[in-house]
């Protein structure tokens, strides 16, 4: 029988817990501190231990810490009554396997707790696996499986990157629904393709969706289909996003910016696995998996009223926290190298390097538009390098304007502005005429409101002035996804 411990100061929630437990199948032990926590554990063997974040004598952080480092196999859910998912992500960077909020429901508890222990017994048995007959296998197959990871992809040395890719590598086989979280720019997109690439369906569609283009007319023809002459405008029968998914995956990017209308009519989607493009009668069975991506609390968001909580948990099998490009230490000179590449390819230049200076600069730089911002500075700094190294020259103005301190790996403070501005380049005639500067000027504009919005396009299009579809299509004529 699997065995599960419950801390909890709360006595009755923590006998309610014990009894609704006990009832579906657990041997379960309770203790009311975090003292009694880790005696209980040291006295018993337990697969699963739910913590309430709140202790008398101490909190989530320090139990989650001091079961990892002496009880390591065993997985830890924290139970917290403050909806904060930046605390929650930071749980789970420590080593919880998730955690439920207050009040709590008892179908989310079971599933959270059945997903985590069928997780733990996966691991154990990896774990203890015979050393011989691991030999015997890799000698009868000699191959070793490797995690494949989406092109654009670049798997870095740093301790958020190394998580990132087990996250990958472990939820990749299962069919569960993704939610992959972060702020914008980090790389959703790239993560649903690395999974799907692993996962028995990798040789069917991966179909990526961004919800936040969509109008509330649209949506439901994109997502479902129509037929011809369905609606005034319907002048072909088109095949929705989810019927051409059909056996893959389909990626929702920006979910959190659905119309409520829309998130109803994706729930019935998703819970009957039928669609019905819209002017037909005809049923279609769906084999989809779903992962979706938002930079936005989406918890924040059921509190509020705009999204659905039914739909919520229908996506929130998984979770996978995406690092920002500044928490990611010597992985950003990996990737601007990676960018380097790309961006030679595309000129035709022989760009090789960076000079120190510029090394430097990415290091302290903040990166608020993540690994989109950093793919688009080497771009431009591509097509302006003077030589075979990238200096400081052919970075944008902001970036050489002022100091950041860097102190260690995830650590960083700004600083003011260094006592003597940079001094813009001078720029060769050929290089640059009234046109060009024009474009640059309206490429520096973009950017900087996608910046202050957090790459929220919908915010940008009302800042700039201009309808959503003029923004999109200026970004994509500078490559700007």
């Amino acid at each position: 029988m699997k065995r599960i411990l419950i801390i909890d100061d709360e006595v009755n929630v923590a006998l309610l817990l014990s009894k609704f437990l006990t009832r579906n199948g657990f041997d379960v032990s309770t203790a009311s501190s975090g003292t009694g926590g880790m005696e209980a554990l040291k006295n018993g063997e337990y697969q699963l231990v739910l913590c309430d974040f709140r202790l008398e004598d101490t909190d989530g952080r320090e139990m989650l810490r001091n079961i990892k480092i002496q009880y390591p196999k065993t997985g830890v859910i924290i139970i917290t009554g403050y909806s904060d998912i930046k605390m929650a992500v930071e749980l789970i960077k420590m080593g919880a396997y998730d955690y439920i909020t207050k009040p709590l429901y008892p179908d989310e508890i079971l599933n959270t707790i059945n997903k985590a222990l069928e997780t733990h017994h996966a691991l154990v048995e990896v774990d203890e696996e015979p050393q011989a007959a691991i030999v015997s296998e890799k000698a009868k197959t000699n191959t070793v499986k490797k995690t494949v990871f989406a092109a654009e992809f670049v798997t870095g040395t740093s301790r958020a990157s190394k998580e990132l890719a087990r996250q990958i590598e472990l939820v990749a086989p299962t069919n569960y629904s993704v939610i992959i979280l972060g702020e914008s720019g980090t790389g959703k997109e790239s993560v649903a393709k690395s999974i799907h690439l692993n996962s028995p369906r990798h040789n069917q569609p991966f179909i990526a969706m961004d919800c936040g283009s969509l109008t509330k007319e649209l949506a439901a023809s994109e997502f479902f289909g129509h037929e011809k002459g369905s609606f005034t405008g319907a002048l072909y029968t088109k095949i929705g996003h989810f019927e051409m998914a059909n056996g893959g995956t389909l990626f929702l990017d920006e979910v959190g910016n659905l119309s409520y209308e829309i998130q109803a009519a994706l729930l019935r989607t998703v819970q009957e696995r039928k669609v019905k493009r819209i002017g037909s009668t005809k049923e279609i069975d769906l084999d989809v998996r779903i992962i979706i991506a938002t930079n936005e609390n989406l918890q924040e968001g059921i509190q509020k009223g705009r999204f659905r909580e039914d739909l919520y948990h229908r996506f929130n099998e998984f979770s996978i926290y995406m690092p920002p490009l500044r928490e990611r230490g010597h992985d950003i000179i990996l990737l601007a190298e990676h960018f380097l590449k790309i961006a030679n390819q595309e000129l035709g230049r022989n760009v090789e390097s960076f000079s120190q200076e510029v090394v430097d600069c990415f290091m302290n730089y903040r990166w608020q538009g993540n690994i989109r911002e950093l793919k688009n500075v080497i771009r431009r700094a591509a097509l302006l390098a003077e030589g075979n190294e990238i200096t400081l020259k052919a970075l944008p103005l902001e970036m050489s304007t002022y100091k950041l301190s860097y102190e260690a790996p995830n650590h960083f403070t700004q600083q003011q502005p260094v006592a003597k501005p940079y001094e813009a380049p001078e720029v060769k005639e050929t290089r640059h005429d009234l046109k060009n500067a024009a474009l640059e000027a309206e490429y520096e504009t973009i950017i900087r409101v996608l910046r202050e919005v957090n790459f929220n396009k919908t915010k940008a299009a009302e800042i700039l002035n201009i309808d959503r579809k003029t923004l999109y299509n200026k970004m994509k004529a500078i490559n700007l996804k």
